[in-house]
């Protein structure tokens, strides 16, 4: 059985199964299951989190899945991406509050910067010699400096959109991202690799 991890919930989850419907899988989808078959086919799809997909991954329960780059970037995951698939466009980027004197990732120096990606703003600062004290937290960081919070954030935009409906403006990228397909390290057997080619034709 070759198992597929995609993400239960969210931006990715749809269009990952759009892909995989486009290779000729055949399946339904029941909002509460957490592992599903395919008609006809000795594959089946994990429903996960979209932060745990690199661990499923990784630890051998599936052999491939679908995650965005920043996922990965952020778990510093060493998963061999093995398709891009063009959907998922995003940007993780730096913004501050309109009224902010700060203009520039180097006025970030002594700042407070909310984020759901530690690990990846931590690793951007130090590469740049930025010294920031890092306020880690999940959801809504486009409020953190309106609660005085922070005086900065970095998150993910797709559109732009959130960050200007809540007063901030981008001063500097990190990265893009978008999804991609990983595969286990230990995945060798012929007729994993030959469904590894139907995945990235």
């Amino acid at each position: 059985m070759i198992r597929i991890a995609i993400q239960n919930k969210g931006r990715l989850m749809d269009p990952s199964l759009e892909f995989l419907k486009s290779i000729g899988l055949k399946f339904g989808k029941n909002e509460r299951e957490l592992i599903s078959k395919c008609e006809g086919d000795d594959v089946e799809f994990l429903y996960v989190r979209n932060g745990d997909i690199p661990v499923y991954v990784e630890q051998g329960v599936a052999d491939f899945g679908i995650v965005g780059e920043n996922v990965l970037t952020e778990r510093k995951s060493k998963l061999k991406t093995v398709k891009r698939l063009g959907f998922g466009e995003c940007s993780l980027v730096v913004a501050v509050p309109e009224g902010s004197d700060l203009s520039s990732v180097e006025d970030l120096e002594g700042e407070r910067i909310a984020t759901s990606y530690p690990n990846t703003l931590r690793s951007f600062l130090r590469e740049r010699g930025i010294k920031s004290s890092i306020i880690d937290i999940r959801g809504s960081v486009e409020i953190a400096p309106s609660l005085n919070l922070a005086d900065s954030v970095c998150d993910i935009t797709q559109t732009g959109n959130s960050l200007i409906e809540n007063g901030l403006r981008v001063i500097g990228k990190i990265f893009n991202s978008e999804a991609v397909v990983v595969k286990c390290p230990n995945l060798s057997r012929l007729r994993w690799q030959d469904f590894e080619e139907s995945l990235t034709k």
